[in-house]
C-alpha cells in the first residue's frame, strides 16, 4: 500500500470527480441518473457553505479512485457521524489497496471529529464489495429500508398536495 496515497481533492479535480461519478454509475448499471455537471460540483463541493467533501486515491502517482462523504447525525448516539455516499476505485487498480486506504483514511477522519460512526449504503448484487465490507467488519443493517423522496413527489408535498 505504500504505492497509494490519499489527499483531500480541491476545485481543480471537479473534472476528475466528474468523470469518477460518471464510472460509477456505468459500473452500478446507473448512467442515466447522472445529471451532475462540473459546475454544480464546483459549487456544491467548493463554493461557500461545501455540502460533501472528496478524497482522491491515487496509484503512483495516477488517480484512480474516490471518496465521496459528509456528515450526519444519530439521535441514539447524541453524535454526528460520516456518511460515505460514494467509494470508487477504477476496474485496473481494484485489488492493490485503494479501496481500503480510501476507507482507512475516512475512519481516521471520523474518529478525528469525533463521530460515532461510518456507514454507507451498498447495492445488494454487489457481492465484491459486500464480501469487501464485511471482511472489514462492517455489519450490514438488514431491519431497516431506505425511502426516498426526491423530483415531483417532492415537489407536491412541498406544496402540500
Amino acid at each position: 500500500m505504500s504505492d497509494i496515497t490519499i489527499r483531500p481533492a480541491n476545485e481543480a479535480d471537479v473534472p476528475l470527480i466528474l468523470r469518477f461519478i460518471r464510472e460509477l454509475a456505468i459500473y452500478e448499471k446507473l448512467e442515466h441518473e447522472v445529471v451532475a455537471t462540473e459546475d454544480g460540483l464546483r459549487t456544491t463541493l467548493f463554493g461557500v457553505k461545501p455540502a460533501a467533501e472528496v478524497l482522491i486515491a491515487s496509484l503512483r502517482g495516477e488517480p484512480v479512485g474516490f471518496a465521496l462523504f459528509f456528515s450526519n447525525f444519530s439521535t441514539f448516539l447524541g453524535q454526528a457521524g460520516l456518511y460515505l455516499e460514494d467509494l470508487y476505485v477504477v476496474p485496473e487498480a481494484r485489488g492493490k489497496g485503494a479501496g481500503l486506504a480510501l476507507l482507512r483514511e475516512l475512519a481516521r477522519i471520523a474518529i478525528a471529529r469525533g463521530y460515532g460512526r461510518l456507514e454507507w449504503w451498498v447495492l445488494d448484487w454487489n457481492q465484491p464489495s459486500i464480501d469487501f465490507y464485511k471482511a472489514l467488519g462492517a455489519e450490514p443493517m438488514d431491519d431497516w429500508t431506505v425511502y426516498r423522496l426526491g423530483g415531483e413527489a417532492m415537489q407536491r408535498l412541498a406544496a402540500g398536495s
